[in-house]
Order: C-alpha cells, then sequence, then structure tokens
C-alpha cells in the first residue's frame, strides 16, 4: 500500500472510533437517565411519608448516634495515650 493510502485508512478507523464512541456515550447516558428516571418514580411515595411523617429527635436506649471514647472507667479503657486500651 501506498502511503496515502495508509493515511487515508488511518482517517477513516478514527472517523468510525469517533463516531461508535459518540454513540456509546448517548446509549450510557440514555440508559442512565432511565434508571435515574424509574428510581425517582419508584421512591416517590417513599419521599411523602418522609415530608409528611419527619423523624422526631428521640434517642433509643442503647442507640449510638455518633462518639468516641475518650476514656471509661466502666469499660476499662486506659486514659494513657499509646496504651494498648486495657487498664
Amino acid at each position: 500500500m501506498s502511503k496515502v493510502a495508509q493515511i487515508v485508512v488511518t482517517i477513516v478507523l478514527i472517523g468510525l472510533a469517533l463516531m461508535f464512541s459518540v454513540l456509546l456515550f448517548v446509549v450510557i447516558l440514555t440508559v442512565g437517565a432511565i434508571a435515574w428516571g424509574y428510581l425517582w418514580w419508584r421512591t416517590r411515595e417513599l419521599r411523602k411519608q418522609m415530608r409528611e411523617y419527619p423523624p422526631n429527635n428521640v434517642v433509643m436506649e442503647g442507640e449510638v448516634i455518633e462518639g468516641e471514647v475518650i476514656s471509661s472507667e466502666m469499660n476499662g479503657i486506659s486514659k494513657k495515650f499509646g496504651d494498648d486500651g486495657i487498664k
């Protein structure tokens, strides 16, 4: 093959790859939009219930919301930094 034919074939292959990549992007975008719409539609009743009945600020006994133990005599955790944690 001549050099000109190789350049033409290369340009055609790059153009085809670009076309297929754009097509793949459009398909992925469309499927993602359909999946998001389906999920949004299926959870509309749950969102409505969450708006009607917001959670109250009652903490159940033994429920941990957030926290970090600094020192505790009851659990036997050492107060010294770098200790293995047991007294």
